[in-house]
């Protein structure tokens, strides 16, 4: 079995790769300093595989550290780097945190893998490095706008970085994996997305249903779309999740023809806030409270992936329809509440 290393293997995606990964063959080591990530997720990652997982609590800031898991996994063939922070309302109020924290660890990594003899590499990336997108739907040679936030502008630089270190490393070579908006859970609901308070929209969705918060706002309903609210693309984590596997594969295959690919991770489709929330409560049974609010500065109108390439040159297919986003998340949603009503019953 070939050694992979996921860093910020406890996160959302982190997570829920791991268990792609080792349902298709691979060893799988985390990294994760729990500053962001969750034993709640390391724990149901192994419920669901059914044995235990090995995560280094190191942050990736961390120079010697970092090159200490190197040192004792002399077999690691890939790594997959999620490690990073992703709020983008925090990443405006805090740049230089988001600056220090995305970049160095990267560059961290990426030090190792050379050090160390890892020839693939797979990065984290995200459709906000596309900014407002002149077409839709957007593909991976579209030129990438003003960042909209710091959060962005450090996967842009993340990019960079990554193209620029393939073009001096003998034998190294990387994918980068721009996600659109992950959403759901895994079947098993052992493993969903872990936030109190979300920014995403379907969390947000699923607490109103379930209580935990009164209400929620639609922010716009006067674009210039099919009902007047935002689109996006939403794709469920475990085809995120499993592009990443196949990006692994793709390189280990020697199937790479450049040493940088880029490639678009959505589902193809645009829906809206709207019709969103329509498809959560057709599935779940649940009537939401939201009212509709005043546009709100920064957002995009309207973005969704060409997922063409993806499809051509990973073999990739997304296998979780809107309807199957929404029912998991809400299983996952539920999940949570038993889970916490059985903590305050004890």
């Amino acid at each position: 079995m070939k050694k992979i290393l996921v860093t910020g293997g406890c996160g959302y995606i982190g997570g829920h790769t791991i268990v792609d990964l080792i349902d298709n063959g691979f060893e799988v080591i985390s990294v994760d300093d729990l500053s962001k990530g969750s034993l709640r997720m390391l724990h149901g990652i192994e419920q669901i595989l059914g044995r235990s997982i090995k995560n280094y609590k190191v942050n990736l800031c961390n120079l010697e550290d970092t090159q200490a898991i190197f040192m004792e996994n002399p077999d690691i063939v890939g790594i997959i780097h999620f490690a990073a922070y992703k709020s983008v309302p925090e990443s405006v109020n805090q740049p230089l945190k988001y600056y220090r924290n995305n970049i160095d660890s990267l560059v961290n990594v990426l030090q190792c893998a050379k050090e160390y003899g890892v020839h693939h590499f797979v990065f984290s990336s995200s459709c906000s490095v596309y900014g407002n997108p002149d077409t839709l739907p957007v593909d991976e040679q579209a030129v990438l706008k003003e960042a909209e936030s710091p959060y962005a502008r450090t996967k842009q630089m993340g990019e960079a970085i990554c193209n620029d270190f393939c073009k001096t490393t003998a034998n190294f070579n990387t994918v980068l994996l721009r996600y659109f908006n992950p959403v759901g859970a895994h079947s098993t609901t052992a493993i969903g997305e872990l936030q109190e308070a979300p920014e995403n929209l379907v969390p947000v969705i699923t607490q109103t249903a379930i209580g935990k918060r009164p209400s929620m706002n639609v922010f716009g309903t006067d674009y210039d779309t099919r009902d007047g609210s935002c689109i996006r693309d939403y794709i469920h984590v475990m085809d995120i999740a499993n592009a990443h596997t196949k990006a692994i594969q793709f390189m280990i295959a020697s199937k790479q023809k450049i040493v940088s690919e880029i490639f678009n991770l959505g589902s193809g489709k645009g829906v809206t806030v709207l019709e969103l929330i329509d498809a959560f409560e057709k599935t779940s049974g649940q009537k939401l409270n939201y009212s509709k609010s005043d546009r709100r500065p920064g957002d995009v109108i309207a973005v969704y992936a060409n997922n063409d390439k993806a499809k051509s040159l990973l073999g990739w297919e997304t296998k979780y329809n809107l309807e199957a986003m929404m029912d998991t998340a809400w299983r996952w949603e539920v999940t949570l509440k038993k889970e916490k009503d059985r903590i305050q019953l004890n």
